[in-house]
């Protein structure tokens, strides 16, 4: 979730790539694993193309907009 409210805020980058990166605040996210799924997922995405490689913002999408948007229970 805490990679998803980063890129809901604007703070993230992702290369074009079919296995991408992803950059939160300029530094490479320590989870690329988790990053990967949720490109795979098709929770984000880039927000416009690029060159192979090269990073991009990157964006929610309806999917992941709706993972963010939902309430979170009380623990």
């Amino acid at each position: 979730m805490a990679i998803l409210r980063a890129v809901a805020s604007g703070r993230a980058e992702i290369t074009c790539s079919c296995e991408p990166d992803v950059f939160i605040d300029g530094l490479a996210c320590c989870d690329q694993m988790t990053a990967r799924s949720l490109a795979h997922a098709g929770l984000i995405c880039p927000a416009r193309p690029g060159a192979v490689g090269h990073r991009v913002p990157v964006r929610l999408t309806a999917a992941g907009r709706a993972l963010v948007d939902e309430p979170r229970e009380a623990a």
